[in-house]
């Protein structure tokens, strides 16, 4: 199927989301994120990183100093200021391309949007902090609001639903109603329900393919399955081993599972491997669009 079309503006940074997907790389300034937690610590390294996706094609920069992996532990807001300001200033001004700060903390939002960024990825759709509505409202700032059953150390502790795509579909309603109410635009709210965060296997299977139904409520929708644990879990009941987040059957599965979650309507897809997944977007999207 082919994608809503959407226009993303922020400053001077503009998207059109629809007939092509919207890749955005991810750049973690953690020493314990599941997939490249320690690769991009300092500021050196994160910039050569930022300028290798770009150069691969991302659209969007997503940048995190805090890792929301099961059964992490939150860090300070100071630890995280100090590991994301630096690298988003620094991209910010060599850069041309919108910066994402993937945070639940308000203060964190606004030093990275007064730093340079443009969109607010928040895990908890604005809840855990009740002033990033107002970060939000204030800059004009895009948002991405997505689902989560539970927090980081708790949601993969058996989660359940008696209704999985309705109650996100709800949960995320009744979030946009929120934001808006609270004078957020429309145009700039993103919805993202949540790959792995809550979720079993099935649940995230479900999700993917059922994907429709959330790009029915006429917002742009983001996707990351990127080096998730259901893909290598799928990969492992296939093949009877299990599989490591840098082996090439869960780059593979990666693929797969953006595939899918592509011509079931995402618009952004976030994801580590940028040159991987850019050149194989351009496919979907020639065949979305045939």
């Amino acid at each position: 199927m082919t994608s809503t079309a959407f226009t993303l503006e922020f400053g001077r940074f503009k998207l059109d989301l629809g007939p092509r997907a919207c890749i955005m790389g991810i750049l973690n300034t953690t020493p314990d994120s599941f997939s490249d937690g320690g690769k991009y610590t300092s500021l050196d390294k994160a910039l050569t990183r930022a300028r290798e996706m770009v150069a691969a094609g991302a659209h969007i920069l997503d940048i995190g100093g805090e890792s929301s992996r099961p059964f992490s532990e939150p860090v300070s807001e100071q630890e995280e200021l100090d590991r994301t300001i630096p690298v988003i200033e620094a991209i910010a001004s060599r850069i041309e391309i919108p910066i994402s700060i993937d945070t639940v903390k308000a203060k964190v939002a606004k030093e990275a949007l007064a730093a340079g960024g443009a969109i607010i990825n928040d895990i908890s759709a604005f809840e855990k902090d009740p002033a990033m509505v107002d970060v939000a409202v204030e800059t004009g700032a895009l948002a991405v609001l997505m689902h989560m059953k539970g927090t980081p150390k708790t949601m993969q502790v058996n989660p359940s639903y008696d209704d999985l795509m309705g109650e996100i579909i709800t949960y995320l309603q009744e979030r946009v109603h929120f934001v808006l109410k609270k004078g957020m635009a429309p145009q700039n709210i993103i919805l993202d329900p949540g790959l792995g965060f809550g979720k079993t296997v099935a649940h995230n299977l479900v999700l993917i393919k059922e994907l429709h139904q959330l790009t029915a409520l006429g917002y742009p929708v983001l996707m990351g399955p990127s080096r998730k644990s259901f893909i290598q879990r799928v990969l492992g009941n296939v093949s009877g081993q299990k599989a490591g987040p840098w082996d090439a059957g869960t780059e593979y599965g990666t693929l797969a599972a953006c595939a899918a979650s592509l011509m079931n309507g995402a618009h952004i897809i976030r994801v580590h491997d940028v040159e991987a997944v850019c050149a194989f977007s351009h496919i979907i999207d020639a065949i979305r669009n045939a």
